[in-house]
């Protein structure tokens, strides 16, 4: 039996524009988790940081999408007293823990970090070093609070496979110390993904074979937390299709991005698989299927971007939230931390 009880962590940025993607993607599964699971869920606004200010918008816009978040976390379901909810920048030990690891990972593995290359694009070199650095900024967020699994998208997949590997490096590097210190085989746990679900990666509206993303300059690829029901059924209703029926099988979505991402948007809001859709679905063309689409989505986040707008009206209590969430994230962190001083070497009070 792990010496490590399962615990789930899990980050969404602050950059404004939540979408149907972040719900869909992590906010459903981090709800979902808690039954489940000892849950940790963090608004990493020190991520959020790493491109130009202006990109996520400088620093009141930071601390209104550090609330946005909140609420949409506390709207969908999240519990703020059976989870820890808190913004990153609250716990210096996401920062102090980085430095070590910094130590730990190895040139090679980040120059293969494939977003860097995506994010940073042909202007590299202007491309700021906490940019670069962000995954083992991230290696310190999952570690520092010794998570076991981290609910992941595919496009998250390569940074935690750094976090497995940094953890695996120190506890080698100091393995005679570590048990020194009466910490076993093994300091840090080597942590798992969790890819669930049929729309764990929402595309745009707009293209199927791109993400959706808040970043895109059209607002019509994307289906935003806070829309109305008419924007929502605009959106859906323009979105790009081919003017082929739906399939009956699994089999008919290949080579078909744009059906498959509605299918895969309809199954995530439905609970269901996309097999279960296309048995439902399988022979109607788009002009019947996309409104069944907007009904459902219309019904399912209504709701929760009513209570995100009650919640927002009230600052004080969300950054009440995040308080009590640091409080308690803090404790954990600090004696994390500790421990890695005690392994490393560090001097520190006692």
């Amino acid at each position: 039996m792990s010496k490590f009880p399962p615990r789930v962590f899990s980050g969404v940025q602050p950059t404004g524009n939540l979408h149907l993607g972040n719900y869909l993607g992590a906010i459903v599964r981090f709800v979902e988790m808690q039954s489940t699971h000892d849950c940790i869920y963090c608004v990493v606004d020190m991520h959020a940081i790493t491109v130009p200010a202006s990109v996520w918008g400088g620093p009141k816009a930071l601390r209104q999408n550090t609330r946005e978040v909140t609420a949409a976390f506390l709207a969908a379901g999240i519990d703020p007293v059976k989870s820890i909810v808190f913004n990153q920048s609250q716990v210096s030990v996401h920062g102090e823990l980085t430095w070590v690891f910094n130590c730990v990972a190895r040139l090679g593995w980040l120059n293969r970090m494939i977003q860097f290359k995506e994010k940073a694009g042909k202007d590299r070199e202007n491309a700021s070093i906490g940019l670069y650095d962000y995954p083992v900024l991230m290696a310190a967020d999952i570690l520092a609070y010794f998570a076991t699994h981290v609910p992941v998208g595919e496009d998250q997949k390569q940074h935690l496979e750094l976090t497995r590997d940094i953890a695996i490096k120190f506890n080698n590097d100091f393995a005679e110390s570590i048990a020194e210190n009466g910490y076993g085989d093994a300091f840090f746990p080597v942590t798992e993904p969790l890819i669930t679900g049929p729309a764990t990666r929402v595309m745009s509206l707009r293209d199927g074979t791109k993400k959706m993303s808040k970043s895109d300059p059209s607002d019509y690829s994307r289906i935003n937390l806070t829309d109305d029901a008419d924007t929502i059924a605009q959106k859906f209703r323009k979105a790009k299709t081919d003017p082929e029926p739906l399939p009956s099988e699994m089999e008919g979505l290949k080579q078909r991005p744009e059906a498959d991402n509605l299918v895969g948007i309809y199954a995530g809001l439905s609970g269901r698989s996309k097999s279960d859709v296309l048995r439902e679905y399988g022979g109607a063309q788009f002009s019947a299927f996309k409104p069944a689409l907007a009904d459902l989505a219309v019904e399912m986040l209504a709701p929760v971007a009513g209570e995100m707008r009650r919640l927002l009206a009230d600052p004080g209590y969300i950054d009440g939230v995040l308080n009590d969430g640091a409080g308690r994230a803090r404790a954990i962190a600090e004696k994390t931390m500790d421990g890695v001083r005690d392994v490393v070497g560090f001097v520190h009070k006692t």
